[in-house]
């Protein structure tokens, strides 16, 4: 049987200056844009609040 992955890379697009980046969805640390310094996830805990819009989950 396998098992599930709870955690996946996810691209995201930065609101303000549109840059897609790939991130980790169980990110340590706090993720900015690496263009404009804007916050794109934040950590809390386990799973990362994503504050970017989420195009496309890596598999």
């Amino acid at each position: 049987m396998k098992q599930k992955m709870r955690s996946v890379f996810v691209k995201v697009k930065c609101a303000k200056c549109k840059n897609e980046q790939i991130i980790f969805s169980n990110a340590s640390t706090s993720v900015k844009c690496l263009v404009c310094n804007e916050p794109l996830a934040e950590c809390s805990g386990g799973k990362s609040k994503i504050v970017a819009k989420v195009v496309e989950v890596l598999e």
